[in-house]
């Protein structure tokens, strides 16, 4: 192990590698990491402590994947860190089993990955990555700790930094007017400043925009506010959850999408949204019913809007309210809509982390200036040196933000780093074939042998030994 420059505290200490972020993804990766001897990972977080999207903690939104697709259990059934196991500690299986409902509860599962970061030595909380630059196969990142500045020293780097709210250009003028209007990300946090407001409209069409506007409707006629949905979307779509469908988030589709040429995998992504992006369909029932239910004391003051895209917003400080512009795309027709607050179920994005300006030669890019990421998740100029975590929807799809496939992508990620299978990673799980099968040769049935000629002109069944038996006389 080569000598590294001292940091600020006399420490040379140098890891396998520094996770950089910790969310849902790299907490996985640190969990699995824990009882892996020879491996010497640190996983560096600015917040003071674990706190996964804390504006959405709606009371009775659930995951949208079974509680198997947590920090370990797809990698490693028997890991201390399991949800199961989380339940049991904590004195909660028996009535999670009665429940008889796999999707735990979003707030749940926020604590289950409280409790798994409560026993990892190797996360570090209130931890600023400030810098990072490189020299002799080391990376020394400059940090921010609760001590003061430090400096840690790595071989590799894990980028989990995660994604950010999306503000769509048409509203940026407008966020900070002075207007309520706000990401969906703060919703909690402002859900009573909204409720005062003589009308609300939230822009999006995915689980979020849906989760906001049923729970803003349940109380509409307490507050006696307008309610306004609007999507750019042709309709309030489901999200696709059939098994074959499902098969989609596996080894196998990644391994299909990764293979794609650029230009079509972009194409992809955008047709693909009700694969990632769409509705709970019980949700979307339970929004038609509290409508119909709501409908039977008279008309509702709110407005479901679709084929509308935004095209800009402007805020009018005297009258206290927002006008929104908007385009009926199908209709090919313009019109406005005037709201006191807004908000912009507008989704996350990635963006780039600026401590990465430092080692801007040590990634690699395509032609458009994002991450190159190969199919193992490294983006290093060097193979398997800088690796990332939700940042590959481009060339791994839909599958990126999935907290299903999440275990998966640490195994691929420890494999790369130790040089060995520490979780045996499936290859291929799907029944179905994503790309062109490869030439099948049908047999010629005029020059099989004479037993073979029997047996498929005559009935024959047999148990699996009389196969084998027949198949190694024919042999």
């Amino acid at each position: 192990m080569s000598t590294a420059p001292s940091t600020s505290s006399g420490s040379t200490h140098i890891y396998d590698f520094a996770g950089i972020g910790v969310g849902p993804f790299n907490l996985g990766l640190a969990a699995l990491t824990e009882p892996v001897k020879g491996v010497d990972g640190v996983f560096l977080e600015r917040r003071p402590s674990f706190d996964w999207h804390p504006g959405m903690m709606l009371e009775p939104a659930h995951l949208q994947v079974p509680f198997m697709a947590d920090l370990v259990t797809l990698a490693d059934p028997t890991s201390p860190y399991s949800f199961l196991n989380f339940l049991k500690q904590t004195g909660r299986l028996y009535r999670f089993y009665i429940r008889e409902n796999f999707y735990p509860l979003r707030a749940e599962y926020n604590q289950y990955c409280q409790w798994v970061a409560g026993q990892l030595d190797s996360v570090r909380f209130g931890t600023d990555v400030r810098e990072i630059t490189y020299d002799d196969g080391v990376y020394r990142l400059a940090v921010d700790g609760p001590g003061g500045p430090d400096v840690v020293l790595a071989r590799r780097l894990v980028l989990g930094t995660g994604t950010s709210p999306y503000v769509p250009d048409a509203c940026a003028g407008v966020v900070d007017a002075g207007g309520p209007v706000l990401h969906n990300a703060e919703y909690l946090l402002r859900k009573a400043e909204l409720q005062q407001q003589r009308s609300i409209t939230i822009v999006g069409s995915g689980q979020s925009a849906a989760e906001i506007y049923y729970e803003l409707l349940q109380e509409v006629d307490v507050h006696g506010y307008q309610l306004n949905w609007v999507t750019r979307s042709g309709r309030f779509f489901p999200l696709e959850y059939t098994k074959l469908t499902l098969e989609m988030t596996s080894p196998d589709y990644v391994d299909y999408f990764h293979s794609l040429p650029q230009e079509r995998r972009d194409g992809l992504i955008r047709s693909q949204k009700n694969l990632y992006k769409g509705i709970n369909s019980e949700l979307i029932d339970a929004i038609y019913d509290l409508l119909y239910t709501k409908s039977l004391t008279g008309l509702t003051d709110t407005r479901l809007l679709t084929h509308s895209a935004l095209t800009g917003a402007a805020w009018d400080p005297a009258a206290g309210t927002h006008t929104l512009e908007l385009r009926h795309e199908e209709q090919d027709a313009s019109y406005s809509i005037e709201s006191d607050a807004v908000v912009l179920a507008t989704g996350y994005s990635y963006r780039e982390p600026a401590f990465l300006a430092g080692i801007t030669d040590r990634i690699s890019r395509d032609n458009s200036g994002r991450f190159a990421v190969d199919r193992n998740y490294s983006i290093g100029v060097v193979p398997g040196e800088i690796f990332v975590q939700n940042a590959e929807l481009h060339t791994h799809g839909f599958v990126a933000p999935d907290l299903g496939m999440a275990a998966y992508r640490n195994s691929c990620i420890l494999r790369e780093i130790t040089g060995s299978e520490v979780y045996p990673v499936e290859r291929s799980i799907a029944f179905q074939e994503f790309g062109a099968p490869a030439a099948v040769h049908q047999p010629d049935i005029q020059h099989l042998p004479e037993q073979m000629e029997f047996s498929m002109s005559q009935p024959h069944f047999q148990s699996a030994s009389q196969a084998a038996a027949q198949i190694g006389e024919t042999a």
